[in-house]
């Protein structure tokens, strides 16, 4: 493996996790070509951590920090993170999780042996603020079946990911060309699941059901995971509504603007609409439920749930008895 790898960590008061974060990224068996640390205006002294981590273990692996005064949120901060990087890969880094050794030389691997690929993501070991195991992978978390890790190593993976994003910035490494594309960032999409539809519709994407990296849960967590019991799944059934499906139809538009822009395959640009025009429909159903079950039912597209929502037949049901 001779490819030149950047690392793309991002932080935000993140001194109580950053220090064996770092390490695990020190210690990788393949090492990276240097680390890019975006600091999102930290005040609990992460980078001083981050200094104190990177003298004691005196690596020759280049190191350049990026300093915000004022947040710019997750995801511009990714952004500002994957545009100062320079490798042919880019290893996408939460400041809280741990890498396991292996972390970039699969992803590589995978890379390297397929030009194709244009994004790899894999599954993470869920561990609680002391890195003990909680029991569930990621991937379980999630629910991912076989069909969907198919339907990613496929010849049309986004058809899988314009349901629901399967994408996870902890484990992903892209191809930096993938930028090209990517850039900017829209503000309606969150940088990992963006990476991922946006590699979907020019290239190809490759999946693993691999843990590569150990994914911390804790209160601070900007995007968390949980195990998905029953509770679970009826809570989420019955969350309002509120503006979720306007938010699911820009979403939509910001896509079928950038693959138009981009002047991709005819056939992804139908998909990106087809699925504009789906939230458009949701977005627009009556709060009140008994008129929302006319609406829905009088116009029941079956298969246009099952291709394009994140639950298919299961969220005719949701959108049914979802509070307004």
């Amino acid at each position: 493996m001779n490819s030149s790898v950047s690392v793309a960590l991002c932080t935000y008061n993140g001194a109580t996790y950053i220090a064996e974060q770092l390490r695990s990224i020190l210690d990788q068996s393949l090492a990276p070509t240097e680390i890019v640390v975006a600091d999102d205006g930290s005040s609990d002294g992460t980078l001083e951590v981050v200094a104190a981590v990177l003298a004691e273990a005196r690596s020759a692996i280049p190191v350049r920090i990026l300093r915000g005064e004022s947040p710019l949120g997750v995801t511009r901060n990714f952004e500002r993170a994957v545009d100062a990087t320079t490798g042919e890969f880019v290893a996408l880094c939460d400041q809280d999780d741990v890498w396991h050794p292996d972390r970039l030389s699969v992803a590589v691997a995978e890379l390297e042996a397929d030009p194709a690929i244009l994004l790899w993501h894999g599954d993470a070991r869920l561990v609680d603020e002391r890195g003990d195991s909680l029991g569930f992978t990621l991937f379980e978390s999630l629910g991912i079946g076989d069909d969907e890790i198919a339907g990613i190593n496929g010849d049309h993976p986004l058809e899988t990911y314009v349901r629901r994003n399967l994408v996870t910035g902890a484990t992903t490494v892209f191809r930096r060309s993938l930028l090209d594309a990517a850039l900017p960032f829209p503000a309606s999409w969150v940088h990992d699941e963006w990476l991922g539809v946006i590699a979907a519709a020019t290239g190809r994407t490759r999946v693993s059901t691999r843990a590569v990296v150990d994914y911390r849960q804790h209160s601070s967590n900007e995007i968390g995971v949980v195990r998905p019991t029953i509770a679970v799944k009826v809570g989420r059934m019955l969350e309002p509504r509120a503006d979720r499906y306007q938010k699911l139809a820009l979403r939509a538009q910001d896509l079928v603007e950038r693959l138009e822009a981009l002047g991709v395959d005819p056939a992804a640009v139908a998909l990106a609409r087809r699925k504009r025009d789906f939230e458009a429909k949701r977005s627009h159903y009556p709060a009140n439920r008994v008129a929302r079950l006319g609406r829905i039912l009088g116009s029941l597209d079956v298969e246009a749930y099952n291709d394009l929502s994140s639950q298919r037949r299961v969220d005719i049901v949701r959108d049914i008895v979802q509070p307004a």
